[in-house]
């Protein structure tokens, strides 16, 4: 089942383009650069790509930023943070750190899809101070703890 929340959205800039989902059944609607020119980032690099947007997620909803699979495969560009985050009280520009994986210099071009933005409802949790735990089968064991011998 499809859950269709409304989110208002400002446009920061004329050539802000609202985003957009690919299909019927996205989970993520793309988000779109809104520069004037072309912008190279170079191998290595990070640069701030704005969206031209703010929006006003509902709150106990926050936006996942996620990259592009076609971005990333095809020109290496994935958002620095990995996962970008929007709280609910946020209202200034939603801007996507794009950070350029490949060993050759990649470039975006004005309203290119840059990002997706998932909607997601999320749990704030109590943090509880405690002088114990429960006892699990696992215990304190860490990375690759639970794999196979």
């Amino acid at each position: 089942m499809v859950t269709n929340i409304p989110v208002n959205i400002k446009k920061l800039n004329d050539n802000a383009v609202i985003p957009t989902y690919g299909s019927e059944f996205a989970a993520g609607a793309d988000l779109y650069a809104c520069i004037s020119e072309a912008i190279t980032i170079a191998p290595g690099e990070t640069k701030l790509i704005p969206t031209g947007l703010a929006m006003e997620l509902p709150i106990g909803y926050a936006g996942l930023i996620y990259a592009r699979s076609g971005l990333a495969s095809k020109k290496g560009l994935a958002p620095a943070n990995k996962v970008g985050v929007v709280d609910s009280d946020y209202r200034g520009e939603v801007m996507v750190a794009l950070h350029n994986h490949s060993l050759v210099p990649a470039s975006i071009d004005p309203s290119e899809r840059i990002a997706q933005l998932v909607i997601t409802p999320y749990i704030a949790a109590v943090f509880n101070t405690v002088d114990n735990l429960d006892e699990t089968t696992r215990g304190a064991g860490g990375f690759g703890s639970t794999g196979s011998h």
